[in-house]
């Protein structure tokens, strides 16, 4: 029995669980006070927000930010900052779909000494287009307040919402425990709160008459009646969260017990075989495996046998490396743009997999040539985005297919207990998000039981994607001897000491180094080591090579930002233009200090 693996176990469960205990520390550095939200809604469907936060520092800051999401279609225009109690500047940049407006704080007027110690209010002012949605029989806007992405808790929230027309007007605020007041008078909504936590959200959905509106032609229209639907999703939001306090101890008893049936999925089927190998590093391939299988057995934890996007960028690496892709850098007025040039005369000379690789490459290029540079706004729509992510996933079936089927993965490793881990892991962080919320809304008195159980369920299953692979599952004896030979290739990757003293002999070793340590993810340091232990000569005497040129220019961040950029992009949020879900609305957002 390999006690040192449950001692490791039993110790994470303490360690998250005293996680657990703390996961409402507040930050003693900064707080908002006070905020004020005020929203006008014209006839024409234009909203205009004005907001307000008043901020109290405890230590020295440069700036707060902003964040405003956008949702599909939305646009805000007519940005305006004001600053009350320093002085500064700011800047709007577009960021994941959202704008960021970041203001930079001085105490003198001279910027030349950061805020501390102090109370500084920051005003925004701006013009959104497209929230307001207009239905066949009504019209809605559904706007976060309060934004759950907000960095801390705000003490005290008040809101003025402005309606086109003063009769006919219902509306909703969730979650309704936050509320100390609200009403309304005429055509103004009133409402102010309680302390929101960092993390919560606090909603507006307002029904308003259609006469209310004329030449809208700044709100959303949706061809549907929408007052009805959305009526009875309030009402089973407000009963759905009755509901659930019924079983709020069940359901904690169960969260806190769980967590034991691991030690026995362990005790099944994680204990490894020995193997008759002692070695601390490997200094050669251990094997002539392509990267993008060495990446897949070795590198992808929560599915061995199944290349990740590390496997990937180590394929197109690898092709640079074999010239089978050409590099060039191209210098404009302000920026460089890193180039890919396709050499369809060498498509012959692939694997399956690697062509797939080279063509979803080419799917996005023009006349063979890629702008890595630009690959990343390419990627950044949904059509474009599952075009990737469908070829990405043909390329990862080619590579199984090719090397990996099922008869060498069982005889390298036993997946059973991974199996029952990650089932165990994604219903427990599942279960542990939907009781988080709804313990958080709740005002149930064994609401406070629950959430912590929900944090530590949630705590744990996310602590056990952590732990190695090997631990819930099992390797063969041959697998085993595979692993750990791969893995010592890492350790030695990863360790600059033993590079220098072992220093590879030519540049192609240092080339197979950076493409498999891509591969098994330390590629970073591979790149740190060749620039500390290459020869030191003039320029024009030594010849790094393509590989060492495309990390200088950060070509494998280039690369794993586009891709991902791709997989959220053919992943978006769903809105439908319709009858949004209880803390879907737009708006909200949030924000920070830095």
């Amino acid at each position: 029995m390999d006690y040192k693996k449950i001692a490791g176990i039993v110790i994470l469960f303490i360690i998250l669980l005293s996680a657990a205990n703390t996961a409402y520390a507040e930050d003693k550095d900064y707080k908002i006070i006070d905020a004020l939200i005020d929203l006008t809604i014209a006839n024409d469907g234009l909203l205009h927000v004005n907001e307000s936060y008043t901020y109290s520092f405890d230590s020295t800051f440069n700036g707060v930010y902003r964040d405003i999401p956008l949702k599909d279609g939305e646009s805000i225009d007519n940005i305006k900052v004001y600053i009350d109690g320093a002085y500064g500047t700011y800047e709007v940049k577009d960021q994941n779909g959202q704008k960021r407006l970041k203001v930079y704080l001085w105490a003198d007027e001279a910027h030349t000494q950061k805020i501390h110690n102090q109370k500084v209010t920051v005003r925004y002012s701006y013009d959104m287009k497209n929230v307001v949605t207009l239905y066949n029989d009504v019209g809605s806007l559904q706007y976060k307040l309060w934004g759950e992405n907000w960095e801390c808790e705000v003490l005290k929230l008040t809101c003025n919402i402005h309606l086109p027309g003063d009769n006919g007007n219902s509306y909703y605020l969730n979650p309704e425990y936050y509320n100390l007041s609200d009403s309304i008078s005429g055509n103004t909504i009133h409402a102010q709160t309680k302390e929101i936590p960092s993390g919560k959200f606090y909603e507006l959905q307002v029904l308003m008459p259609l006469d209310d509106f004329s030449n809208a032609t700044n709100a959303k229209h949706v061809n549907a009646d929408g007052k009805e639907q959305i009526m009875q999703k309030q009402a089973n939001y407000k009963g759905g969260v009755s509901f659930w306090g019924t079983v709020f101890n069940a359901l904690s008893a169960i969260f806190f017990i769980s967590p034991l049936s691991l030690i026995f999925i362990y005790l099944k089927y994680g204990r490894e075989p020995k193997v008759d190998y002692e070695g601390i590093y490997e200094r050669e391939l251990p094997t002539d495996d392509p990267p993008s299988v060495v990446n897949a057995l070795i590198n992808n934890k929560n599915d061995i046998g199944t290349p990740n996007l590390k496997g990937f960028e180590a394929t197109i690496m690898d092709l640079i490396d074999r010239k089978v892709i050409g590099l060039s850098v191209e210098s404009g007025e302000h920026t460089k743009d890193m180039i890919l040039e396709l050499n369809r005369d060498k498509i012959d000379e692939l694997s399956k997999s690697e062509r797939s690789a080279f063509n979803l490459l080419a799917t996005f290029s023009e006349v063979n040539t890629l702008n890595l540079s630009r690959l990343s706004s390419t990627l950044n729509n949904e059509y474009n985005g599952k075009l990737f992510v469908e070829k990405l996933d043909d390329w990862k079936e080619d590579v199984k297919n090719e090397y990996l089927n099922d008869g060498r993965i069982s005889r390298y490793f036993n997946d059973a207990g991974n199996s029952f881990k990650s089932a165990f892991t994604a219903l427990g962080i599942i279960l542990a998000i939907i009781m988080v919320i709804i313990s958080v809304f709740s005002s149930h008195p064994a609401a406070k039981t629950t959430l912590i159980a929900s944090i530590f369920l949630g705590a744990v299953s996310f602590g056990i994607t952590l732990l190695p692979e090997d631990i819930f599952g099992q390797w063969t004896k041959e697998g085993r001897l595979y692993y750990l030979k791969w893995n010592n290739f890492r350790k030695f990757l990863s360790d600059n000491s033993l590079i220098k003293e072992h220093p590879p002999e030519s540049i192609v070793i240092w080339n197979k180094y950076l493409v498999y340590g891509t591969a098994l993810g330390v590629a970073d340091k591979v790149y740190e080591s060749m620039k500390l232990n290459m020869p030191r000569v003039h320029d024009d005497d030594y010849y790094y090579g393509d590989l060492y040129t495309f990390h200088s220019y950060s070509g494998l961040m280039l690369l794993n930002s586009a891709f991902n950029n791709g997989i959220s992009a053919a992943n978006p949020s769903s809105d439908g233009g319709s009858f949004g879900d209880i803390g879907g609305g737009s708006g909200g957002g949030g924000g920070g200090a830095f």
